[in-house]
């Protein structure tokens, strides 16, 4: 025991079972292959039998590794190749290629190590860029219906207030969002909630316009639909529509911008 004492000092630290299998495989000038393996079963049991318990980190992670190691070797000994069963992989396949990808993770480490050490902080994006996909599809439109849309805001912009004119708050009723909503099923049988913004300037008015739209469905005076996901809310005539209806008083509020 007194002879073994100054060699188990010295051996050397591994990071884990695959820290020590890459050790010995390349100690021995071997390729990480089910044979080299088989090969270096021993002394990677050796490595086991002198270190101390306490100085492994993760001792069952080396004994599940020593497992297999002796599974590989025994089944490199038998006469012929053992049979499987369908889809069940070979352990000494499945290890060297464990053993091949912690090999190559090492390398990046020890690169990334060195860049570290030499004050190289930034890294290049080698990975395309993603594909990200568009929020807006403009297939469908030409170039008359852009026009049409531009000259529409023109206008609409054209009909703002003098500079040297004083401006009221402006004030929106929900009657009066009720009554354009009436007129328009009247006139069309169906309205749609982009056609009732149509002449909405802030916020608030859109705002106003949906409530109307909220009351009469409360009211069953009108139902509304929507085909798809943030597609335009169709609003038709309900169970308690009449063509002569008008809005209530009770709806008679202001909200001021």
């Amino acid at each position: 025991m007194a002879a073994e004492a100054p060699y188990a000092v010295q051996l050397p630290v591994f990071e884990g079972p695959l820290d020590l299998l890459l050790e010995l495989i390349e100690r021995a000038e071997l390729d990480i292959t089910r044979v080299s393996l088989a090969q270096v079963t021993d002394q990677y049991l050796e490595y086991l039998r002198l270190v101390p318990a306490h100085d492994l980190a993760d001792l069952a992670a080396f004994l599940v590794v020593a497992a297999r190691l002796l599974q590989i070797k025994s089944e490199a000994l038998l006469p012929r190749p053992p049979s499987r069963e369908p889809g069940e992989e070979d352990p000494g396949d499945a290890l060297a290629r464990q053993l091949i990808a912690y090999k190559k993770y090492k390398q990046v480490a020890v690169l990334l190590a060195e860049r570290e050490a030499a004050g190289l902080r930034t890294y290049l994006r080698v990975a395309p860029p993603p594909a990200v996909e568009p929020k807006l599809d403009a297939r469908g439109l030409t170039f008359e219906a852009l026009q049409r849309a531009m000259l529409d805001v023109l206008i609409e912009a054209a009909r703002g207030p003098a500079l040297n004119e004083v401006v009221r708050p402006s004030i929106v009723r929900i009657r009066d969002k009720i009554r354009l909503l009436l007129d328009s099923l009247r006139r069309d049988g169906r309205t749609t909630f982009r056609q009732m913004l149509t002449h909405a300037r802030t916020r608030l008015e859109i705002v106003v316009s949906f409530l109307a739209i909220l009351e009469l469905v409360k009211r069953q005076q009108v139902v509304v639909q929507q085909a798809e996901l943030f597609g335009d809310i169709q609003v038709l005539p309900g169970s308690a529509w009449r063509p002569d209806q008008e809005p209530d008083l009770e709806l008679d509020l202001e909200l001021e911008e």
